[in-house]
């Protein structure tokens, strides 16, 4: 094409009418020749033309080079443009065509055209790079597409505060690396290392899979910073949730104690017992125990104990348990199944006492408590259960009686010690003189234990102390007085001995107390 073709328009527009262009016949019948030479150049194929051009010698035509192209709508520019539906204008390399975009070089035209080196595309829907651009519908480049994964890219599927699997890879004294999957590789760092013991860090060996937790996805050296620790603490934190959902009993130890209760490790935390939620049993321990309270308080550190979780709250860093309410749900359970299981007569060698009220004694018997009433402690006169026995003292018992309605166990000491009564019936005869020690005083009286069997205590009734009208005991004895009595009452039944203190002189009882003499009794 010469200088004249270039500089004569191939039709005769005005600007506002280059949406609609009428092509000249002229330029179509001269650029026969050029459009052949390319066609068999290109060697297009029939099903890369578009229907809307119109070739000169083909129905699919692509252009290139200074083969101006022609069409339903024609541009002519100085190099080689391109043809289509719709007409961009520029100064150099003006195209035409359905949605297309032109750069300085051969551009090309086509549904489902892949072009490769500097060779720019064009279709339905184009996109156009520098170099090596895409094009059509259905075109893959492996090169660009499948970029290689990067840190960025490996670190961004996790988060702070994420848990995550991984094999340790390398074991070093400055830190561990741990392969984390997909390319991603994380190290703990060895500030940690340091704070471990050394049978934690025995445990860290090559190929072994832990759980750890992520510090940092994404570190200022790019590495992915991992905590064990951490990751101990967070599972032993889901733990404690899941007890607390649940509601299961969990053993433990007791780890240490405070004013305010006592302290318990769940795992690698540190759980807190208040002391309103000690079980009684304990409780009675610090409330009679020997020593002061940080003493009674000192003897439990790793005595096993069992708990139930009552709140969690991660937040605050709080773990509240509780003894009593797990303590109290065995015990239930536990004297459910012994009451149907116990009779009456049956020893229980190992009972433990563990209450003491003014009525009576409370004995563990395995789970379940038994009252011992305090006329079932000891043969002995009891005011009150401590005078015999203490908290925690192992004592034989016996089952006197079973209230499967009501739930209750009646238990005895004494029925398992010999019946002093027994030597009361063949050794004391009404009338006989006896030496007893006063142990207590009421308003109708006093009352005095048997020298010669303490087992056996004796009442001087008020009206047998003194000739003279008493109005209470302590104006004629006092306790701890050892005095000459005479037996005035058997009565072995219902193991009761009557004293008095005015007959010892009595002359109802010379003959008989010079006969004794004179025997030598």
């Amino acid at each position: 094409m010469d200088e004249k073709d270039m500089e004569q328009p191939s039709m005769e527009s005005t600007p506002q009418d280059e949406d609609v262009l009428t092509p000249s016949t002229e330029p179509v019948e001269e650029l026969a020749t050029p459009v052949s030479e390319v066609a068999e150049t290109l060697s297009v194929s029939d099903e890369d033309a578009h229907e809307e051009e119109a070739p000169s010698a083909g129905d699919e035509v692509s252009h290139q080079d200074e083969a101006p192209s022609a069409g339903d709508e024609v541009s002519h520019e100085e190099e080689a443009p391109s043809a289509g539906d719709e007409v961009s204008h520029q100064d150099e390399a003006p195209s035409a065509g359905d949605e297309v975009s032109h750069q300085d070089e051969a551009p090309s035209a086509g549904d489902e055209v892949s072009h490769q080196d500097e060779a720019p595309s064009a279709g339905d829907e184009v996109s156009h790079q520098e170099e090596a651009p895409s094009a059509g519908d259905e075109v893959s480049h492996q090169d660009e597409v499948q970029p290689s994964p990067t840190p960025e890219t490996t670190s961004s599927r996790f988060k702070r505060g994420d848990l995550a699997e991984g094999v340790i890879t390398s074991h070093l004294p400055t830190a561990v690396t741990v392969d984390l999957g997909e390319g991603a590789v994380g190290m703990i760092p060895g500030r940690e290392l340091e704070r471990m013991t050394r049978q934690s860090l025995e445990e860290l060996t090559e190929g072994k899979t832990i759980a750890v937790y992520v510090v940092n996805p994404h570190s200022h050296e790019g590495t992915i910073i991992l905590s064990v620790n951490r990751a101990i603490e967070e599972l032993d934190w889901q733990r404690a949730e899941t007890f607390h959902k649940s509601q299961e009993p969990y053993e433990a130890n007791v780890a240490g104690y405070n004013k305010g209760g006592l302290i318990v490790r769940f795992g690698r935390l540190r759980g807190f017992i208040p002391q309103s939620q000690i079980s009684d049993d304990r409780k009675r321990l610090l409330e009679n125990g020997e020593g002061t309270m940080e003493d009674r308080y000192a003897k439990m550190v790793n005595e096993p104990i069992v708990i139930k979780v009552m709140e969690v709250d991660r937040s605050r860093n709080r773990l509240i348990l509780s003894e009593r309410t797990a303590a109290r749900e065995r015990r239930e359970r536990r004297k459910e199944s012994l009451i149907d299981e116990l009779t009456v007569g049956q020893i229980i060698a190992n009972g433990r006492v563990v209450s003491l009220e003014d009525f009576g004694a409370f004995v563990d018997v395995g789970g379940a408590e038994g009252l011992v009433h305090l006329t079932e402690i000891s043969w002995k006169h009891v005011t009150h259960p401590k005078e015999a026995l203490k908290i925690g003292q192992t004592v034989k018992v016996e089952v006197i009686s079973v209230d499967r309605e009501r739930r209750r166990i009646g238990l005895s000491i004494k029925r398992q010690e010999a019946d002093p009564w027994d030597d009361v019936a063949t050794t004391y005869q009404v009338g006989d003189l006896v030496k007893a020690t006063v142990t207590k005083m009421t308003k109708f009286g006093a009352f005095a234990r048997l020298v010669d069997a303490e087992d056996i205590e004796g009442l001087i009734h008020i009206s047998e102390l003194s000739d003279k009208r008493v109005m209470h005991p302590k104006e004629v004895v006092k306790e701890g007085d050892q005095l000459d009595l005479r037996v005035v009452k058997i009565d072995v039944k219902n193991r009761r001995l009557g004293l008095s203190l005015k007959r010892v002189n009595s002359p109802e009882w010379l003959d008989r107390d010079l006969q004794r003499y004179m025997s030598g009794q």
